[in-house]
């Protein structure tokens, strides 16, 4: 990149970025030397951009927020993927974001070009939030402490509220947040217990960085949200339902298609259902809802379960029930 302003714009776009650049890697990037990537990083900051180096084999560029920071540069794409998270904000489980989401937006929507903010608004005209039940919230300073530690790779000390409601002291190396619907969850590896664990954010307290930064660890997983959901199912109790459906299998295989079902023709007029779930209310409303007679055969909970409510709506469907 032998444009100067273009490469000092590129590398700038990339410092924008929450995490520290080592260098070889920045020259990668842009396709410079690592001495033309000192000298740009020194033209940026006579303009006036914070950048801080570190040293050592974990070391690099990063810029830090200051009181004098220049405005942020943003493409297009950028633009109109802030807008439309800011829009979608009110959707998540941090605590005050939404009018805090607005006033950005405003703020953001006041300096778009015409074109962008005809996309934005177009967009949000189009689309209307889906409400749903509450949910507990996290505070955004927390995560916000979190976001930077994973991308600082800086240990954490904090107290975190288990299960069973016993507030434990934990000392953790911070690797992914993950959002789950109206949840976050930090994965990271808990020094004291010498394993990967997975934090609910609504339940950390006492939050204190540690300032000790450490090399990346391996993840046993491909990444973040494979391996929470691998360790969600483990901690959850899975039923495994064995049921005859009167029904041909043609009819059962659109309603009853897809992961972890398994259906076999038993003969013209009905089939065997093999399947796997993680709560009884869910299995018991999927079977009552296939409009054909069935026999389950296990687990002997679903069996149990249809009875009560069986029983329940024979109660509420006789007259003395009025």
């Amino acid at each position: 990149m032998s444009d100067t302003p273009a490469r000092l714009l590129g590398l700038l776009s990339l410092l924008q970025t929450p995490r520290e650049w080592p260098g070889s890697e920045l020259a990668t990037r842009l396709g410079v030397s690592l001495r033309t990537i000192r000298r740009d990083v020194e033209r940026l900051r006579d303009l006036g951009y914070p950048v801080q180096a570190t040293m050592g084999a974990i070391g690099g560029y990063r810029l830090v927020a200051g009181k004098a920071m220049p405005p942020l540069l943003l493409d297009d794409d950028e633009a109109v993927a802030i807008a439309v998270g800011l829009r979608t904000a009110a959707g998540h489980a941090v605590a005050g974001i939404e009018e805090a989401s607005v006033r950005a937006l405003a703020k953001l929507e006041q300096v778009l070009p015409s074109r962008l903010r005809h996309r934005v608004s177009a967009l949000g005209a189009a689309t209307e939030p889906l409400l749903t039940w509450d949910r507990p919230t996290v505070d955004p300073e927390h995560l916000s402490a979190l976001a930077a530690a994973v991308n600082n790779r800086e240990q954490l000390r904090f107290t975190y509220r288990r299960r069973d409601g016993v507030d434990t002291k934990r000392l953790v190396e911070p690797y992914k947040l993950v959002s789950a619907g109206r949840r976050w969850y930090l994965v990271g590896y808990d020094n004291d217990r010498d394993d990967w664990r997975i934090f609910r954010v609504d339940r950390i307290t006492d939050l204190r960085p540690t300032g000790t930064r450490v090399a990346a660890r391996q993840l046993p997983a491909p990444d973040a949200a494979s391996f929470m959901t691998e360790k969600l199912l483990e901690l959850t109790p899975v039923y495994r339902a064995v049921v005859t459906l009167h029904a041909p299998i043609e009819r059962m295989a659109g309603p009853l298609g897809g992961a972890g079902v398994d259906l076999e023709p038993i003969d013209a007029t009905s089939c065997r259902l093999r399947s796997n779930a993680d709560t009884l209310e869910w299995l018991a409303w999927r079977l009552l809802t296939l409009g054909c007679d069935i026999k389950v055969h296990e687990p002997p909970e679903l069996i149990a379960h249809l009875r009560q409510i069986g029983t329940r709506a024979t109660r509420a469907a006789s007259p003395s029930a009025a």
